[in-house]
């Protein structure tokens, strides 16, 4: 039998920074054509994960934020060393976004040690493989196929069950750089999730396929032009009515349009002064306002926490989004040539 002899220097390392991400709506929950969901996305700059991966003798775990974190890390590398090489590896997490927050922090970190595994180890793995080894991306492609090129993204829904592979893409379009999102997040509150989140979908009505048309419309003639062409008021506005019918639509099992009533009475201040795109990314509590510029984001911010104002649980920032997926590399590439050389 062949053995496959690594040349690996001892300290050598991947780091992975992987985007966060907003899930911007589904636009046919009810699978009225035959595809379930259909998801809107947009890659952001800040809140990301990012990770360290190297050779060890034994696999371990460090700088895990929970432990339900440290558990998502181990059953990942059991998969992984199932799947491609039992070699140990050491995963250090410097820092990643609050779980179950609308940020995507499940796949990214997912798709984080699957691909550091993977270059370090000398394995080809796509991130739709690794997603599907690995139990992500199923309902929605938005945060794999932001992992892989970031922007505005459409994905086509999956077309029989959750368990064919990720969506497909269907549009991606360079998201303005001028324009600006401001995040509002209710630190007091988590999104659903698990089996949570699970009943919640059981238990809605049939998504009406007129709405799901007119989400459809809007997302093809309102918001991916709006934001080829850099005009905000066409996107702000096909944007929060998109979120406005999806959020209407999910009340019954959020409490609301918004799961955080604090984070709905900043978003509303704000687009009640300028031209905004607002709404919830998946099931929150993180909401957003998207605004045409730095200065405009600076007016939002203040306005948003004027509006919160003695509310310390809420959180508000401001980010860019981000044209371009994880960035994935490889420490110690001159030495491994110096090895590989001799």
């Amino acid at each position: 039998m062949q053995l496959h002899v690594r040349r690996l220097p001892p300290d050598a390392s991947v780091s992975v920074d992987a985007p966060a991400r907003l899930h911007l709506g589904f636009l046919d929950p009810n699978a009225s054509l035959g595809r379930a969901f259909g998801s809107l996305g947009l890659v952001i700059e800040g809140g990301g994960t990012r990770i360290e991966a190297r050779l060890a003798e034994r696999d371990s775990i460090e700088g895990a934020a929970s432990e339900a974190e440290r558990e998502r890390i181990a059953i990942c590398l059991a998969r992984l060393h199932a799947a491609y090489d039992p070699a140990p590896v050491a995963i250090e997490v410097i820092r990643t976004p609050r779980a179950h927050t609308g940020l995507g922090s499940g796949t990214q970190l997912a798709l984080a040690v699957g691909s550091a595994f993977t270059r370090l180890l000398d394995h080809a793995a796509t991130s739709a493989e690794l997603a599907a080894l690995l139990g992500r991306g199923a309902r929605s492609g938005i945060g794999v196929l932001g992992f892989e090129t970031g922007g505005l993204l459409v994905d086509g829904g999956p077309s029989r069950g959750l368990r064919e592979g990720v969506p497909p893409l269907l549009a991606r379009q360079p998201f303005p750089e001028s324009w600006r999102v401001l995040l509002v997040s209710d630190n007091a509150r988590e999104g659903l999730h698990g089996d949570a989140e699970r009943r919640g979908l059981a238990a809605l009505a049939p998504f009406p396929q007129a709405l799901a048309a007119h989400l459809c419309h809007l997302v093809l003639m309102q918001i991916l032009p709006g934001a080829a062409e850099g005009d905000i008021a066409a996107f702000a506005r096909g944007l929060t009515q998109l979120q406005q019918t999806i959020g209407e639509y999910f009340a019954p099992v959020q409490g609301g349009v918004f799961a955080s009533p604090d984070v709905e009475r900043a978003l509303r201040a704000v687009a009640a002064q300028r031209p905004a795109g607002i709404g919830q990314s998946s099931w929150g509590p993180t909401g957003f306002a998207i605004v045409a510029s730095e200065y405009d984001a600076a007016c939002a911010l203040a306005t948003a926490r004027a509006a919160t104002r003695g509310m310390p649980h809420i959180e508000c920032t401001v980010v860019a989004g981000r044209n371009r997926g994880a960035d994935v590399r490889r420490a110690a590439l001159c030495a491994q040539r110096r090895v590989d050389a001799a």
